[in-house]
């Protein structure tokens, strides 16, 4: 990846986190309390993040990362079974 695409990189996740900061410092804990924010820079803020991670997307496959992978819990259940090749002899026909 090149300085310019890392510099940029680092601008987009700074971007995302600030903004991210920002929303929760202004959701109200109490559900009685009004939204300081109007529907319009909702949906703006929404329209950001799209942005975001859509640039950050194409930089990865740029980079030749993989875009599918996601973060996994310890304890979440595998979709795969791994066996181990160790320990298994080959067959006497």
């Amino acid at each position: 990846m090149s300085a310019e695409h890392s510099t940029e990189r680092r601008i987009l996740m700074a971007m995302r986190k600030t903004l991210g900061k920002i929303i929760r410092d202004l959701t109200p804990s109490d559900s009685a309390v009004q939204y300081p924010l109007s529907d319009d820079t909702v949906e703006d803020v929404k329209k950001c993040f799209d942005l975001i991670a859509a640039r950050e997307r194409e930089l990865a496959q740029q980079a030749g990362l993989n875009v599918q992978d996601r973060p996994h819990f310890i304890d979440e259940e595998r979709t795969t079974n791994i066996v181990s090749m160790q320990g298994l002899k080959k067959r006497a026909d």
